[in-house]
């Protein structure tokens, strides 16, 4: 059974603004870290919590004991989730007001904006839980040889979580106060690294670690193909980030990865079900979700459930969902790239559209229009569901990166003008993907329609609801700009461009009284 390992630890909980980004771990018991850190079992169970952080808010069940206050009380990766799909063409939220998002949706937000604040806050305690943990690793030293390997990896590990999360930082807000395991805890103002100081530690720290296999590692863990894939991504967006070209570096990357094992799964909508942990063939990286061990409202709970309409009960049972929740359906260009979903034989067109209209002729969060996407489900590889979701959410795990993405980056890295890889390679890597997509040669791009064009648009369909497109429309010049409009862009039906400040999300206001070497330029 897959599992992710709890720590039967309380986090200090964060008062709204994080005037201390280094706080650290305590035990009920008030053991010190001498305590905790004593065997190897302490290290994993303190690893386990850094993992954890990204999809579950607490202690208890669904949330209970939270280590964090927070504007919305919900998990990193629902809030991650948020910021790259919202505004996008891609997501049309329901209950605008309700979950807070009417903001992210109409691309009008502010430093105070609770999605802006609680995502960034997260970010922050992540990376504070992997200082903690390598600050201690010296305790290790009167460890057995073996033990003591078994702790380098587990460190290995959380400079991998720690850089992620970095990452998710740069991407998001493209700044942001650097903290690591070197300095004191409080008592200091952490120094702002700008997008390019960002860029050049994420690099650094990607290119340092020592991760196993993926071969030699538990599922569910960093293994060295997810650090050269968020290597890939770094260097993808480099551009983006202040950093120049990096396509090539992003090929090499990419290439490492393809050398490692990896296939595609020959069914891509098992890689969004319930026993998705059985695709270790194509899922390199994974949260891990379980409605028995780490219960959460946000993760893939918030998107199985969310996506499902509140009001059809055979629909919610259908997908093994009880009951739906109705959060959001997708606007109408999502299914607009696959033709007439009707008729069309791409596989990856997964999408409820009885009775319901693919535009919209009025509110966005009007729930009678637009298509729900049923890309995700809890049901296992029989079609029976898994669980009771209205208990314990769901079972699917949150693939964050895939093997068909990185056929993606590297494609367009070479249309870009990167080497290591020949055009006739990058294409082959896109038509394996259409023959997966519609079973067959049927659906193969021919290298005259081969561009950059149709790899944003093979990213929408390969890749939506996966939490990219924001990052994917920003570095094809499509986000805020009138070169591509899509209904409600800039809360109005017909879609506007915005300005260009939206391609970046404010620091949080609070966390600027609390650290003056911090501003917002355009905020």
């Amino acid at each position: 059974m897959k599992r992710i390992y709890i720590l039967i630890l309380s986090m200090l909980a964060f008062s709204a603004c994080l005037k201390d980004l280094d706080q650290r771990p305590v035990v009920e018991s008030e053991s010190d870290a001498t305590e905790v850190y004593s065997s190897v079992d302490g290290f994993r169970g303190v690893l386990a919590k850094i993992y954890a952080s990204y999809c579950i808010v607490g202690q208890e069940k669904g949330g209970g004991n939270a280590d964090l206050s927070s504007n919305n009380g919900f998990d990193l990766l629902r809030g991650y989730f948020n910021m790259q799909e919202s505004a996008t063409d891609e997501l049309a939220g329901t209950w605008l007001s309700g979950d807070k998002i009417e903001f992210l949706t109409f691309m009008n937000w502010d430093a105070s904006d609770p999605w802006v604040s609680d995502t960034y806050y997260r970010l922050y305690y992540t990376i504070s839980l992997c200082n903690e943990f390598l600050r201690n690793t010296g305790l290790a030293d009167g460890f057995s040889d073996t033990d003591k390997a078994t702790v380098a990896t587990y460190a290995g590990e959380a400079r991998f979580l720690r850089a992620l999360a970095y990452w998710m930082v740069l991407d998001l807000y493209g700044k942001g106060p650097y903290v690591d395991e070197t300095m004191t805890v409080g008592g200091y103002m952490p120094e702002a690294y700008n997008s390019k100081q960002l860029f050049d530690y994420i690099e650094s720290e990607l290119k340092d670690i020592t991760l196993p296999k993926p071969s030699a590692t538990e599922y569910g863990r960093a293994s060295e193909a997810a650090a050269w894939t968020l290597l890939a991504r770094l260097y993808l967006n480099a551009g983006v980030y202040g950093a120049g070209d990096h396509f090539s570096d992003c090929i090499e990357c990419c290439k490492k990865v393809l050398a490692d094992g990896f296939s595609l799964e020959s069914d891509y909508g098992k890689l969004f079900n319930a026993e998705n942990h059985l695709r270790t063939n194509e899922i390199i990286f994974p949260f891990v979700i379980d409605s028995r061990e780490s219960v959460s409202w946000g993760a893939s709970t918030y998107i199985v459930c969310g996506q499902i309409s509140h009001t059809d009960s055979e629909m919610a049972a259908a997908y093994g969902v009880n009951p739906g929740w109705g959060s959001f359906r997708v606007r109408g260009e999502l299914p607009g790239m696959f033709g007439d979903v009707a008729s069309t034989s791409d596989s990856r067109a997964r999408f409820f559209t009885t009775g319901r209209t693919q535009w919209f002729t009025g509110p966005i969060d009007n729930a009678d229009e637009g298509f729900f996407s049923v890309k995700w489900t809890n049901l296992k590889d029989d079609g029976s569901t898994s669980c009771d979701t209205a208990s314990g959410g769901v079972d699917t795990d949150y693939p964050f990166f895939r093997l068909a993405d990185v056929y993606l980056m590297a494609a367009e890295a070479v249309l870009r003008g990167g080497a290591g890889m020949t055009r006739s390679e990058a294409l082959g890597l896109v038509n394996d993907l259409r023959t997966r997509a519609y079973g067959n040669a049927s659906g193969a791009v021919a290298d005259a329609d081969f561009n950059l064009d149709l790899i944003l648009d093979e990213r929408a369909r390969e890749l939506y609801l996966e939490a990219q497109r924001r990052t994917d429309l920003i570095r094809f010049g499509k986000f805020t700009t009138s070169s591509y409009i899509w209904q409600w862009k800039g809360g109005v039906l017909d879609g506007r461009a915005v300005a260009d400040k939206y391609n970046l999300y404010p620091i949080p206001a609070a966390e600027l009284s609390a650290n003056t070497n911090l501003k917002n330029e355009n905020y």
